[in-house]
């Protein structure tokens, strides 16, 4: 039992805590049911996984280590690193090897100049793609004039490019997402939505797993917490958001 020095805690705080914690249970689990390709994926022995995007996937990983599969510097510090990290707990008969080839500030022109060595010449089993919130932050900021056609065009070519050289390759494609805090204010929309709705497009015109990233931030949110919790400049997630994502990720994959 507490002493009489441990800080109490109301009725109503219990009920507030016990519904925060009900509600982020309920974020993922419709996501897991939300794709009906998921219980298809069914990579084989030493599988390679493959990771793209910009900063949000790249989080400082260390590119001089980049050659080597499972290795915790080169997957860098985000949800990348979570999501092999688990999975190489909960298989360690499989051999996976998984990989991190995120560049931070990069847009969908740079994984096309780049795609050839850093995803085709790897040959994965499975490709995860995050990109798109730099095609609209930086054209606020004046340094990319890119529309919502041009970004929907070019990533519809770079997921069709891939398909034909890695017919066998499981494409998983996630959403672009931002929390409305730090830099993300009323200038983003509804150009982002538009864009979010591109990327979703894109996915379901070559059959790619979709993971709706928006929706599991937007209902942990809704579920009681800041946007900030999640990710502080509302765009790079904190180390929760990175955590979030790595269960979304795998539950809509269904590893």
């Amino acid at each position: 039992m507490p002493n009489d020095s441990s800080p109490s805690i109301s009725r109503r705080q219990m009920m507030h805590r016990t519904a925060f914690a009900a509600g982020l249970t309920a974020i993922t689990p419709a996501v897991a049911q939300s794709d009906d390709r998921r219980q298809q994926v069914n990579l084989g022995p030493g599988s390679t996984i493959l990771f793209q995007g910009d900063s949000v996937t790249d989080v400082n990983r260390d590119r001089r280590r980049q050659a080597q599969a499972n290795d915790s510097a080169a997957l860098g510090r985000g949800y990348p690193l979570i999501v092999a990290s688990e999975l190489l707990r909960d298989g360690p008969k499989r051999g996976w090897n998984v990989l991190n080839r995120g560049i931070s500030g990069n847009r969908v022109p740079h994984l096309e100049q780049r795609w050839q060595a850093d995803c085709i010449e790897l040959k994965p089993d499975l490709v995860s793609i995050l990109i798109g919130v730099n095609d609209i932050w930086h054209k606020l900021g004046g340094r990319y004039d890119g529309t919502v056609a041009s970004y929907r065009e070019g990533y519809a070519a770079l997921v069709e490019r891939t398909q034909a050289n890695l017919p066998k390759a499981v494409l998983v494609v996630c959403e672009p997402f931002v929390l409305r805090c730090g830099a993300v204010g009323p200038k983003w929309f509804p150009e982002f939505d538009e864009r979010r709705a591109a990327a979703k497009e894109v996915a379901q015109s070559v059959g790619a797993i979709w993971i709706p990233f928006q929706d599991v931030f937007d209902r942990a949110v809704e579920a009681g917490s800041k946007p900030s919790y999640w990710a502080g400049d509302g765009v790079h997630p904190t180390l929760a958001g990175h955590a979030l994502m790595a269960q979304a990720w795998r539950q809509a994959v269904g590893f």
